[in-house]
Formats: structure tokens, sequence, C-alpha cells
């Protein structure tokens, strides 16, 4: 595609070593990374307010940080950007033999079970000796949520899992209870220590009642910006422009009317 050799022969020029653009020609792996994981969230938020004219353009910057590491990867002679674009091309077809070969599933389960299968196939054949564990490859530069369920996803494969939600949720029960005693010894290390188990028994907890947890937790997001909004609003109309000024009492009753009146839908 002439769209695609375009976009490879800009990033060249960007990284000429005489002619091209000094900020890009400092850069590496390591230092475009924070701007490739914020292109990435750009593109969620897009998806998630549905701009599509947004999205494809946030799709744009995202597909100009895939040919920055190749461009920086091919002078190196590691690999370029054809090589990733046939490997992914390799693996999707690898990876849907009932679409590209004659393998029959006969529901969403078996499917899914085949898929998993068939990464768990390629992580063995990539391991080293030394990696041995049902947790190995995971990136630990996931968002900690993300890699939480991952990390519990891994090991339900072999049976190190609740088997139904309630577990889960009498786990919380006991890491709450666990917390409390906690609090009283004001150590703030075994305080952090119990409040991440916590969070961990709640990704649990989400995971196995079926939701993302980061989903989920970005959808209370939205529901609490959603009514402290609304609360800012209905507080000035009422003539008070400074929230500070109120007492908490006062903010929490407007917050309660904000949300009786999202129930009532009006």
């Amino acid at each position: 595609m002439k769209e695609v050799s375009c976009l490879l022969e800009i990033m060249a020029r960007l990284r000429d070593p005489k002619t091209g653009c000094p900020w890009d020609q400092r850069q590496s792996y390591a230092s475009i990374l924070p701007y490739t994981l914020e292109e990435a969230y750009e593109v969620a938020d897009a998806i998630q307010r549905r701009d599509f004219a947004e999205l494809r353009d946030e799709l744009g910057d995202l597909l100009f940080q895939i040919a920055f590491y190749c461009q920086i990867a091919q002078e190196e002679q590691r690999f370029d950007f054809q090589d990733v674009a046939r490997g992914i091309c390799d693996k999707m077809v690898r990876r849907h033999p009932h679409v590209f070969a004659d393998a029959q599933y006969h529901d969403d389960e078996q499917l899914h079970s085949a898929w998993e299968q068939a990464k768990a196939d390629e992580r063995a054949q990539r391991a080293s000796a030394s990696e041995t564990s049902q947790l190995d490859g995971l990136a630990r530069a996931l968002p900690a949520l993300i890699r939480a369920e991952k990390l519990q996803r891994r090991a339900a494969r072999v049976g190190f899992d609740w088997p139904d939600a309630r577990g889960a949720f009498d786990k919380t029960r006991e890491e709450f209870a666990e917390l409390e005693a906690e609090l009283d010894t004001m150590d703030a290390d075994r305080v952090q220590d119990e409040l991440g188990d916590l969070l961990f028994a709640m990704v649990n907890l989400v995971r196995l009642l079926g939701h993302g947890a980061e989903q989920t937790l970005s959808r209370a997001n939205e529901k609490f910006e959603r009514r402290f909004r609304s609360m800012e609003q209905a507080l000035l109309a009422a003539g008070h422009a400074d929230l500070q000024a109120l007492s908490l009492e006062e903010m929490d009753a407007a917050w309660e009317q904000v949300k009786a009146a999202e129930r009532a839908g009006t």
C-alpha cells in the first residue's frame, strides 16, 4: 500500500542521521514508550466517547509509534515493518484454524480454549530453560489491574481458583478484616500490603462475576465524575460558588440529591 510506504519513508527521513529531525534522531525504544502508552489510552478514550473522527486520528498516531520502533530496529538490523506485519499475519492464520483450516469448534467456550491453548503452545516454544512457571511471559508494564486479572486467569488454568464468585466474595471480607486489624498498628508497609491484598481480591471477585476490572473501575470513574459535576452545578445554581466554604454534610446532601435524580431518570 502506497500510504504505508509513505509513512515508512517519512519515518526514515525523520531519523536520517544527516538531514533528519534532531529530536527524532535522539529517540530510543525506551524514550518513546511513554508516548506509545499515551497514544493507546487516547485510542481507548476515543472509542469510549464514540468519536470516530478522533479515533481515526488517534489510530494514525499509534501506527506512527509502531513505525518508529520498526525504524529503530531496522537501523540496528534486528527487524523491519514488513517482518512485524508478516509475523502478525502468520500468527492470526495459525490461531484461527477454524477459518483458515478445517478445525471446528461448537461453541465460544471451545473456541476460547483452543485460542488459549495455541497461545500456551507458542509460549512453550519460545520459553528458555529458566521459564517454567504458568505466570511466565506476562508483561510487568501492564496496568496493575489488568496484570492482576491476567495473573489470576493463568493460575485458574491449573485449577488454582475459587469455584464461584461466592468464594471470592468471602475472601474480600477476610481481606477487609485483615486491613482493619492493621489500621491500628500505624505500620505503613503492613497497611499497604493489606490494601494490595484487598485490591487483588476485589479484582478476583470482579473477574468471577464476568467483568473486566479495568472496565469496571473506568465505569465507576465516569459515574463519579458525572455525579460530581452535577453536584457542582446544583450547588452553583443554589448560590454556592465556593465549594470549600461548604461543610461535608452540605456537599453530601447535594450528592445524594444528584444520585436520587439519576435513579428517577430526571
